[in-house]
């Protein structure tokens, strides 16, 4: 997976992505954003915001920015803003996520929802999210990981030859994300059709790692 990839593989997805995408991931948005438990004038970045599917979920008393590598993808967020008229979404940009040029402790609250899977590199995604993430704020990822399934987990292998046709990575495994990305995981859950996809709710541990880096 490299960018010049995940743009063209989005930039198929554009105006089909709502048909085959809506629905069935709609659930985990639905979830993700409940456990957020958002305060009033708490500031959300979204990483990935992709046609803009979840903006109307957040209730008005929060700010949301959104990101999204593809700008045809991010042309449809923009006009779900408008159409909805959704005030409370402050800035929607194209962005690399794994180089965001926000500052430092920005947010109250960064998610990345069927993002991990598709960047390039996802501890490099953590790392940003962490960064720009305020040190008392909280972390969440949906994503699809690799089925424990002997079958189903096979057949994800078989058809990660095609990630960058897909545009995601389909035997993306959890636990090496969890060890390579240094995750501290408060939450786990199953969400979407038949819990194939997981939720992950996480500390931003960001003061841990830096504190173990700088040890001898």
């Amino acid at each position: 997976m490299n960018i010049d990839a995940i743009q063209k593989a989005y930039r198929r997805y554009g105006r089909s992505y709502d048909f085959y995408f809506g629905a069935i991931l709609h659930p985990g948005r639905c979830e993700v954003i409940e456990r957020m438990h958002c305060r009033p004038g708490d500031h959300v970045l979204e990483v990935g915001v992709g046609t803009g599917l979840s903006l109307p979920l957040y209730p008005d008393h929060v700010r949301i920015t959104g990101i999204d590598i593809s700008p045809e993808m991010l042309a449809r967020a923009r006009a779900r803003k408008e159409r909805f008229g959704l005030s409370n979404v402050v800035k929607l940009e194209v962005m690399d996520a794994e180089r965001m040029s926000f500052p430092d402790n920005s947010f109250d609250k960064v998610i990345a929802a069927y993002v991990a899977s598709v960047v390039p590199d996802s501890v490099r995604l953590v790392d940003e999210m962490r960064r720009v993430c305020k040190s008392d704020g909280e972390l969440y990822i949906v994503n699809h990981f690799q089925h424990a399934s002997q079958i189903i987990g096979g057949m994800e292998r078989l058809l990660a030859p095609l990630s960058r046709l897909l545009g995601f990575r389909p035997d993306f495994s959890l636990d090496d994300f969890i060890a390579k990305a240094g995750l501290e995981v408060i939450e786990r859950s199953p969400v979407n059709l038949f819990g194939y996809w997981t939720l992950l709710k996480i500390s931003n541990n960001k003061a841990e790692l830096a504190a173990i880096s700088q040890q001898p």
